[in-house]
């Protein structure tokens, strides 16, 4: 298989990027990660040292199931994903940031921006690994962890949906002005990445553009596995 960044390049980023614009949230059409890659990612969960924290989601009412946060430094490959992504996203922030009238704070580079967002006290890395088992969810929700934030981010589906698990969609839900909120709920396919908004999006308006609140979640999963690789570009406070 192509090498991990070759195979980020070749995406087709014209496509998911236009659907991300439309919607906030965007499957790509072909896998990143082969099954043998998902596994050895996911078999990572059992290796505590390589992690900073564990969080129960039930005690704190997150909904059901537990994730764990990485410490630095980062596997190899997780840190290379979110180095390539953060450039991959970085013009799509910078677009969004200028249709809504608000600053672009964020340099070319993920190092440079984690520089900012270490001198700002977010100090803690953010990439996880999520575990759900029959009855886990997780509720809806934004990931902000300090002042300086990254408008999008990434997850990678470890499991394939149908045959480790049924269930466990993710989900969508945007809040709209003056009419109901939409949602919308997508099967993560194994390997294969979904970019999604941090908090909100453009949308818009009679007036211009608006800003769209949006959170995400995850529906109850029925029954097996479902495993998942969270790439959060800020890090937290």
């Amino acid at each position: 298989m192509k090498g991990l960044e070759e195979r980020v390049e070749s995406l087709d980023w014209a496509s998911l990027l236009d659907e991300l614009d439309e919607v906030g949230g965007s499957q790509s059409v072909h896998p990143i990660l082969d099954p043998s890659e998902c596994r050895a990612l996911a078999d990572l969960y059992d290796h505590e040292t390589l992690f900073r924290a564990t969080v129960d989601m039930a005690p704190r009412k997150y909904g059901s199931g537990q994730y764990r946060y990485f410490e630095y430094p980062l596997p190899g490959a997780i840190a290379q994903l979110r180095s390539m992504f953060y450039v991959k996203l970085l013009p799509v922030a910078r677009d969004w940031a200028e249709r809504l009238g608000r600053p672009a704070p964020w340099p070319d580079t993920l190092d440079e921006w984690l520089t900012m967002c270490h001198g700002a006290g977010q100090l803690r890395p953010t990439p996880l690994l999520l575990r759900y088992g029959p009855g886990d969810w997780n509720a809806l929700h934004r990931d902000l962890y300090g002042e300086l934030v990254f408008p999008l981010q990434v997850v990678i589906g470890l499991d394939e949906p149908a045959a480790d698990y049924e269930g466990g969609e993710f989900l969508l839900v945007e809040q709209r002005a003056r009419v109901q909120s939409r949602g919308t709920a997508t099967m993560l396919r194994q390997g294969h990445v979904f970019v999604f908004t941090t908090s909100d999006r453009p949308v818009e308006s009679a007036r211009g553009w608006s800003v769209a609140p949006m959170r995400h979640g995850v529906s109850t999963v029925r029954s097996g596995e479902r495993r998942t690789l969270g790439l959060v570009l800020h890090d937290a406070e």
